[in-house]
């Protein structure tokens, strides 16, 4: 059994019981990982003998973030729409339809070079879990290939074939909608573990929602949904009926769906990302947080509407528009994802959890929305092996 301590910690977050506020923060701490596992954590003093040592000198230790919402499989880029965008023109989700094209036309090759490079750069900013949705293919063969690229960089696998109604169905949406609960699904299913719609005006209405997510479900896959991001709508409460994971974006949100968010255990994961990408008002994190609704972060990277790996942003972002402490924002781009995918091995540090860390070039995790856009993350840990 081979271990490493990481000791000399100046501030340790754990998400846990045991340590100050809701971070659980532990001063002057150690931590010894034992085979990929957490297998103790407490002070620095009295830290057992281990095979290998880090010395954090000092600095923050952080459990690494969990990404609970990205679009990292496609082909193309949309740097035109974003510069049409800042020049004013409006967003309106019809971009998604250029992505489709140059991912079709693309090799398995291409696509997977795509992913591992952006896979790699989130572990770089810090990001040791990423959730990875398809819905750029909309055919049943590129549909099933895009998930099984995706899950060979992650077992959070998402089905996104109702992302929009793809061009040669525009005049029949109901036979997409019977495509997607049929044969894609079947395709999809075994590289996937949930199911995902984009209930918005333009896309997908409430009824068609509906039956792909419960089609899904039928097929042993978990629910989650993008809703309310460009309107109010139906998708909100529709996903707390149906027992969804996470519901993400909820930038237009009625008093009926906080509460229905408050009343149930679906998170809600914002995605400010996008916001600052589309120039779109900001979701009210500070409403949902009072009402008690437990909110994730995450970056929606993709390339369209938020093309961003960095969870450190999201962080400074939430911070600065939407009225989340800096404790909020960590806990919510760490534990909170976690709940989002609806897992306690990550997003926390205790023992038994996944050995998954990052050391800051920064004392206190204070500094991750203090300086925005400085590179902080010194060194990170997946599975207790240094990236």
């Amino acid at each position: 059994m081979s271990s490493l301590l990481v000791d000399n910690i100046g501030e340790l977050v754990t998400n846990s019981p045991g340590g100050d506020g809701p971070l659980g923060l532990r001063r002057d701490a150690a931590l010894l990982v034992e085979d990929g596992v957490v297998a103790w954590i407490g002070p620095a003093r009295d830290a057992p003998a281990a095979d290998r040592r880090i010395d954090a000198e000092q600095a923050a230790v952080l459990p690494g973030f969990v990404d609970s919402h990205a679009h990292l499989v496609f082909a193309g880029d949309r740097a035109a729409e974003f510069a049409a965008r800042m020049a004013g023109e409006p967003y309106t989700g019809g971009g998604i339809r250029t992505t489709v094209g140059a991912t079709r036309a693309a090799s398995d090759d291409e696509l997977r070079a795509t992913v591992r490079r952006l896979h790699a750069e989130a572990l770089r900013q810090g990001t040791t879990t990423i959730e990875i949705k398809s819905g750029y293919g909309l055919t049943v063969a590129d549909e099933a290939r895009s998930l099984r690229i995706a899950a060979e960089f992650t077992e959070d696998t998402t089905f996104l074939g109702a992302h929009v109604v793809p061009a040669e169905y525009a005049d029949r949406p109901d036979d997409y909608v019977g495509l997607v609960c049929g044969p894609m699904l079947a395709a999809a299913a075994p590289y996937a573990r949930w199911v995902d719609v984009f209930c918005e005006r333009g896309a997908f209405d409430a009824d068609h929602t509906r039956a792909i997510l419960a089609a899904g479900q039928a097929a042993g896959l978990g629910v989650r949904l993008h809703a309310n991001q460009l309107g109010p709508g139906p998708g909100v409460q529709l996903g707390v009926e149906l027992g969804a994971a996470s519901v993400d974006h909820c930038t237009h949100l009625a008093d009926a769906d906080v509460d229905a968010l408050a009343g149930s255990a679906t998170v809600a994961t914002l995605l400010p990302g996008a916001e600052f990408s589309t120039r779109s008002p900001y979701p009210d994190a500070r409403r949902l947080l009072d009402a008690g609704v437990t909110v994730a972060l995450a970056t929606d990277c993709n390339p369209g509407s938020s093309y961003t790996s960095s969870m450190p942003f999201c962080i400074a972002l939430a911070v600065r528009e939407m009225r989340m402490t800096p404790a909020e924002a960590v806990w919510a781009a760490t534990a909170g994802g976690a709940a989002a995918l609806r897992r306690d091995d990550v997003g926390r540090l205790a023992p038994g959890a996944q050995a998954d860390l990052m050391i800051l070039d920064a004392p206190s995790h204070l500094h991750l929305a203090y300086r925005p856009g400085v590179p902080l993350i010194r060194q990170v840990l997946h599975n207790g092996v240094p990236s």
